[in-house]
């Protein structure tokens, strides 16, 4: 599933996010971003972890930035309003449940 998620994300001009894994309780998402693509303001509505894979990302909640790197994890707060932003080309992992 990662694979093709590169692979389609290089046809796209906005950040890839596809389930891996998903029950009554639980979601795992890859999610791929080329460098410089936004993922939009949104808020997770449970509790979620932000895994970066590979990459940098900067997660941006109000004037609040904190830049991710590899493997590094980030607890998103739930029903926080918050956007993430890729400065490199990045693949992360968002655990909820």
């Amino acid at each position: 599933m990662i694979k093709e998620v590169l692979a389609e994300l290089e046809i796209k001009n906005h950040p890839l996010a596809k389930a891996l894994f998903k029950n009554d309780t639980c979601k795992v998402l890859v999610i791929a971003f080329k460098k410089g693509m936004i993922l939009k303001e949104h808020k997770a509505n449970m509790a979620s972890k932000l895994i970066v894979l590979n990459g940098k990302v900067i997660y941006i909640h109000e004037e609040s930035k904190t830049t991710l790197g590899q493997y590094d994890e980030f607890e998103i707060p739930i029903n926080q309003i918050h956007s993430v932003e890729a400065v490199e080309d990045s693949l992360c992992l968002l655990i909820q449940g």
